[in-house]
């Protein structure tokens, strides 16, 4: 997949959200996204197997549900599958997204701002980042992660990444594996053309930095990183990262 995308205006945007045993989260996602619902995006949450009444609370609060196999990867690919709109934007359960994301996403992918000199209109792209908890580390991880992304044109499923549907399909979808997939599926993307690095920031949750400690997090997952690139399979990888 070569070539850049034309600057045409883009279609309605769909917003696929992969959860697993949210029940306690879901009121809080659940608010986040009537108002995107309200604005006119096509919501669509999969679930994977949850043994908790994460269904029953996102199908009363009358949400489109759809059940697939676990894996977020698979989950994400069976949401953009039934979705109608030519943009998907996959979110994760514990990120939210910043006011007015919807137009900035048709902007970027449309090319709209006239004072952006790139050769090519991106076909994909992601926001910043922001990581919510109360180690001050975590504001330097983010930026770091952002800073990294920029340069590397490689996002990150906690960016809220974003893409124009027939791209998307294209590029075959996440690959059907545990860990990675959204390093795999922006290396695909790359082919097409770089990202758009949105500025604004989606907010998403410290919970597991805190959990496992910020400093372990961060070697941990540079490790996981760099025995990717170097050929480990992500299988491998998912049973250090569990």
């Amino acid at each position: 997949m070569t070539g850049s995308h034309p600057a045409t205006p883009c279609g309605p945007l769909s917003i696929v959200v992969p959860m697993l045993n949210e029940a306690a989260a879901l009121p809080g996602l659940l608010a986040h996204l009537a108002g995107w619902r309200e604005r006119g995006c096509e919501v669509v949450l999969v679930d994977g197997g949850s043994d908790d009444d994460s269904v029953a609370i996102a199908a009363a609060a009358g949400f489109r549900v759809m059940l697939a196999e676990r894996g977020r990867a698979r989950q994400m690919n069976a949401g953009a599958r039934v979705c109608s709109g030519a943009i998907l934007l996959f979110l994760h359960a514990d990120t939210r997204l910043p006011e007015a994301a919807d137009v900035m996403v048709r902007a970027a992918l449309a090319g709209a701002s006239p004072a952006q000199a790139v050769p090519e209109t991106p076909a994909w792209g992601r926001f910043d980042v922001h990581i919510d908890g109360r180690p001050h580390m975590l504001r330097v991880v983010a930026a770091l992660m952002n800073l990294r992304s920029r340069l590397s044109g490689i996002a990150t499923g906690d960016q809220a990444i974003f893409v124009r549907r027939e791209v998307f399909e294209a590029a075959g979808g996440f690959p059907d594996q545990q860990l990675m997939e959204d390093i795999e599926l922006s290396r695909r993307l790359l082919r097409v053309s770089r990202p758009a690095c949105l500025r604004a920031r989606v907010r998403t949750s410290g919970r597991r930095w805190e959990q496992r400690g910020v400093w372990r997090t961060i070697v941990l997952m540079w490790r996981l990183r760099w025995a990717y690139w170097r050929g480990v399979p992500a299988e491998r990888l998912a049973e250090a990262y569990r």
